[in-house]
C-alpha cells in the first residue's frame, strides 16, 4: 500500500457487549446459523495474571451474524451447550490469526472448527517479514488497529467498553483480510500448501500438548547453574512449590516468586535467616511495573501474594540443601515434576506481550510489550537453554538442538547439517518462503543425525517426521543430492 494507512478506531457496527447469558448466547447463535460465509475468530486470556490459559473471551463475526463477544466462563456455569454454536457455524472456515494460540482453548471450551484459514500462516507463505495482524491489515487492507489492550487481564469483569472494542476489532477486519490473501496464495502458486497447512494445524491444535519432563529447565538463566548441583536443586524446589502454590491460588507463578529469584537464590544457597534476610528480592512482594494500564491489574493481586510469607521459601531452599548434600540429582524426574502442570506460565514459551496472550507481537511498539518480560523469557539465552538441556539428554532424546554440541562432538553431522540448511536456505529465497515454513528444523536436524543419510529415501523420511506432501515435494530432491 502506497497510501498513509488509517487507524480503524471502532468496529463499523459499534461496539458490543458481552454476552454471558443464555438467552443472549441462543440469540447470537441464530444468528450465526442464518448468517453466511466463514467465521472470524479470535480469543483473550489472563496468562500473565492467573495461573492458566483458560479463554476468558472469545470473540466471532460472521456476514449476516455480526460481532459477538462471548464469555465462556460465565456461559459454561450456566450450562451453554456448546455443540449449539458449532450446528449454528456448520462446515464454515474459521479464519483465525496465529491459530494455534487460540484453538487449544477453543476445543477446550467444546468447539468444534471444520475447516481453517490461518492469516498469520498465509502472511508468511506470502513472505511478508512482519507478520502481525496490524500489520498484515496495513499491507493488504490499508489499515491498522491499535493494540493497548493486547494485555490486559482478560479474567477482569465487568469488561471496559475499551476492552470490548479492542477485542471487538480483533474480528472486525479477519473476513475481508481472508478474501485478499486467499486470492494472493492463489496468485504466488501457494493455495495449496496453504490448505495443507490449515489442514495441519486444525489436527494439531485438538491435540494436547506433552507436559515437559523437566518443566522447571524453563527458569530464565537456568543454564547458570549448568555445574552447580546444589543451586539446580534450590532451582528445581522453588520452582515447584511456587507451580504449587501458583496453581492453588490461580496466580501466575511470577506474581508469587520471579526468576531472577529463584536464580539469586539457587547462585547464594542461604544456609540460615541472616543469610536469607540479605537477598532482598526473596523477601518482598513481586510488583511487575510497565508503565501501562497493566500496573493497576497486577495490584488486584497483591492480597494473594501476602499471603505466601517469605517463610516459605527459606524452608525449601534448606531442604534442597539438605537434598543435593544427600546425593539426590535435581535430574532426576520425579513424581513432583511429572504432577507439575505444563500449562503454567513460565513453561510457556508461546506467549509473549505483557500478560502472554498474543504470539504476534511485531505490531506491539508500546512500551508494555518491552518491559513485563520475567516470564515471557525475552531475555533468556535459547542458545545457553539448549546447550544445558544437551548436556544431559545428548544423544538420548534424538538430535540436539544445540550448534555448539554438535561442532564440538559431531563435527561430520554439523558440516552436512550447514550444507544441507544451506540448501533449504536457498529455497526459502527461491520461493519467498521462511525456511521455518518450508521445514521444521528439528526434522532437518533429525535427517543430519542418523547415521547413514545418504542410504535414506529422504522424501519418505521427511513425511515420517511430520513434514507436510508439499514441503516434501518441494526441497527433498535438492535435499538428497546435498546428502549425496
Amino acid at each position: 500500500m502506497n497510501e498513509e494507512p488509517k487507524l480503524l478506531k471502532e468496529p463499523r457496527e459499534g461496539v458490543p457487549e458481552v454476552i454471558d447469558t443464555l438467552e443472549a448466547y441462543k440469540d447470537y447463535c441464530s444468528l450465526l446459523a442464518a448468517g453466511s460465509g466463514p467465521l472470524a475468530a479470535d480469543a483473550e486470556r489472563a496468562s500473565g495474571f492467573r495461573y492458566g490459559h483458560e479463554d476468558w473471551l472469545i470473540q466471532f463475526k460472521r456476514k449476516g451474524a455480526g460481532i459477538g463477544l462471548l464469555d465462556p466462563i460465565e456461559l459454561t456455569k450456566l450450562g451453554a451447550d456448546w455443540n449449539e454454536f458449532n450446528k449454528a457455524v456448520g462446515d464454515a472456515p474459521w479464519i483465525i490469526h496465529d491459530s494455534m494460540q487460540d484453538l487449544p482453548g477453543f476445543f477446550d471450551i467444546g468447539l468444534r472448527p471444520r475447516a481453517l484459514f490461518d492469516t498469520e500462516i498465509a502472511a508468511k507463505l506470502l513472505g511478508r517479514k512482519r507478520f502481525g495482524l496490524s500489520s498484515v491489515t496495513e499491507y493488504y487492507l490499508g489499515l491498522t488497529l491499535a493494540k493497548e489492550h493486547s494485555a490486559a487481564d482478560w479474567s477482569y469483569r465487568p469488561l471496559p467498553r475499551d476492552w470490548r472494542n479492542y477485542a471487538a476489532l480483533d474480528v472486525e477486519l479477519l473476513i475481508e483480510l481472508e478474501e485478499v490473501m486467499r486470492a494472493e496464495l492463489k496468485k504466488q502458486g501457494k493455495l495449496l500448501w496453504a490448505e495443507e497447512e490449515f489442514a495441519h494445524l486444525l489436527i494439531a491444535g485438538e491435540k494436547k500438548k506433552a507436559k515437559h519432563p523437566r518443566p522447571w529447565l524453563r527458569i530464565s538463566h537456568i543454564s547458570v547453574l549448568m555445574h552447580d548441583k546444589i543451586g539446580l536443586m534450590i532451582a528445581k524446589e522453588l520452582w515447584q512449590k511456587r507451580d504449587e502454590l501458583a496453581r492453588r491460588y490461580d496466580i501466575a507463578p511470577t506474581l508469587l516468586l520471579s526468576d531472577a529469584a529463584i536464580i539469586e537464590a539457587s547462585k547464594r544457597k542461604p544456609n540460615n535467616s541472616r543469610s536469607f534476610r540479605s537477598i532482598r528480592i526473596l523477601n518482598e512482594r513481586v510488583r511487575i511495573h510497565t508503565g501501562c494500564e497493566q500496573d493497576k491489574m497486577f495490584e488486584r493481586y497483591a492480597p494473594i501474594q501476602r499471603k505466601i510469607k517469605p517463610n516459605v521459601w527459606k524452608l525449601v531452599i534448606e531442604e534442597a540443601i539438605s537434598k543435593a548434600k544427600s546425593g539426590i540429582d535435581a535430574m532426576s524426574i520425579d513424581s513432583d515434576s511429572n504432577s507439575s502442570s505444563s500449562s503454567s506460565n513460565t513453561n510457556n514459551f508461546d506467549n509473549s506481550g505483557c500478560s502472554g496472550n498474543k504470539s504476534s507481537t511485531d505490531d506491539a511498539d508500546s512500551d508494555c510489550f518491552k518491559n513485563n518480560n520475567e516470564d515471557k523469557f525475552i531475555e533468556k539465552s535459547e542458545e545457553d537453554m539448549n546447550n544445558f538441556e544437551s548436556s544431559y539428554l545428548q544423544e538420548t532424546q534424538g538430535a540436539p538442538k544445540s550448534m555448539k554440541y554438535w561442532r564440538e562432538h559431531h563435527p561430520k553431522r554439523f558440516a552436512l547439517l550447514k550444507k544441507v540448511k544451506a540448501v533449504v536456505m536457498s529455497i526459502s529465497e527461491d520461493t519467498h518462503t521462511p525456511t521455518d515454513i518450508l521445514i521444521k528444523p528439528q526434522i532437518i536436524r533429525s535427517l543430519c543425525w542418523t547415521d547413514n543419510p545418504k542410504n535414506i529415501d529422504v522424501h519418505s523420511f521427511l513425511i515420517e517426521q511430520g513434514a507436510r506432501d508439499w514441503q516434501a515435494d518441494l526441497i527433498s530432491e535438492s535435499v538428497t543430492r546435498a546428502i549425496i
